[in-house]
């Protein structure tokens, strides 16, 4: 395998999986960090060349592959900053040889949390091909620590590494061959199989922009491609290293479309006894995310991924509305739980 074609995923989950099936049909060597044997299992079937076994924690495991790696891709979580500094460490040692890397991270488009909390549509969008508007952010918001300490590093090393940041928005989407969901429709249905009824924060008017993960997965492919074809003297790479992803245009749905149509779904098949969608008490927040809940399932996160646009991506994938009717909502039918027991989403919210 050529030198520059060596690819480290670490993460190789929802987002993950769906790059690296698509790395490994055009021939790229994938290495795929993983938390189970179970998972390297999969990922192997899926055309991983190796794996590796570890926990995001162990920063000296991640730097020592990542080393030998020319592109190196962090899909796990948004919010875990020794992950993204083990890499890091790794890119900046390759620099220190002369050794160029690509480096892609996934951020989150909660970055863009305005605090609306349910009550209002924000009429402020965010454009990737202006960098300002993203570095306008708070410090202190979600991913943002990462993000800075990753722009810290970049600012650093210049053209001796060429890196991006991933920042999509609500994910939805199944592959049937991997069978995993994405994180908040389906902890919204979740709430009201338990609840009896489909809910939203306040009064749901905030939107979100949202894209299908194989639209999102092929995203990943086509950053990397301007990447790889793009000198690292470019201002293009330099000056701006985001790239937003959605589907949804101006058209956005609501948290109250959201719940309205997982009320409908539902009560087609029997579920509930009312489809109209209600406000959440704050005291069931448990059952959601917690005391994130407004700022997971609340907020305005309004994105426009003007730069994939202009380098001929474009999303093909089913709405989102299809997907959750045709796929998403069989599934969790079809889980064996007892959904009357169901606590909140147990996991980190990517987006």
């Amino acid at each position: 395998m050529a030198s520059g074609k060596k690819v480290f995923i670490v993460g190789p989950g929802f987002i993950g999986w769906n790059v690296l099936e698509l790395l490994a049909k055009e021939n790229y060597a994938v290495t795929g960090f993983v938390r189970r044997q179970s998972h390297a299992d999969q990922i192997k079937a899926s055309g991983a060349t190796d794996t590796v076994i570890g926990d995001l924690d162990d920063k000296a495991l991640i730097t020592k592959h990542a080393l030998s790696h020319d592109i190196i891709i962090h899909t796990a979580t948004a919010d875990h900053l020794p992950s993204a500094e083990a890499i890091l460490d790794a890119v900046q040692q390759r620099a220190e040889k002369g050794l160029s890397t690509i480096y892609i991270h996934t951020s989150g488009t909660s970055v863009l949390d305005d605090g609306a909390a349910g009550k209002y549509k924000s009429d402020k969008i965010f454009h990737d091909n202006v960098p300002s508007e993203v570095d306008s952010v708070p410090d202190n918001a979600p991913h943002r620590k990462i993000d800075l300490t990753i722009l810290r590093v970049q600012k650093q090393l210049g053209e001796k590494a060429k890196i991006a940041i991933m920042i999509p928005p609500l994910i939805y989407g199944f592959n049937p061959n991997h069978q995993r969901l994405s994180i908040q429709i389906p902890t919204l249905t979740r709430y009201a199989l338990k609840h009896g009824y489909a809910g939203h924060v306040g009064a749901g008017l905030p939107v979100e922009s949202n894209i299908h993960v194989a639209d999102l997965a092929r995203a990943y492919v086509t950053v990397l491609h301007h990447l790889e074809s793009t000198p690292a003297t470019s201002p293009e790479i330099l000056e701006n290293p985001y790239y937003f992803i959605e589907a949804t245009g101006d058209n956005e749905p609501s948290w109250k479309d959201v719940a309205s149509v997982i009320g409908s779904e539902l009560h087609k098949a029997g579920l509930i006894s009312d489809p109209t969608p209600r406000t959440i008490p704050p005291e069931n927040y448990s059952d959601l995310f917690q005391e994130f809940t407004p700022a997971v399932i609340g907020l305005n996160s309004r994105s426009r991924a003007v730069r994939l646009r202009e380098l001929g991506w474009k999303p093909v994938e089913k709405s989102w509305k299809e997907s959750f009717a045709q796929d998403e909502l069989p599934f969790i039918l079809k889980e064996d739980v007892d959904h009357k027991a169901f606590s909140g989403y147990q996991g980190t919210a990517a987006s």
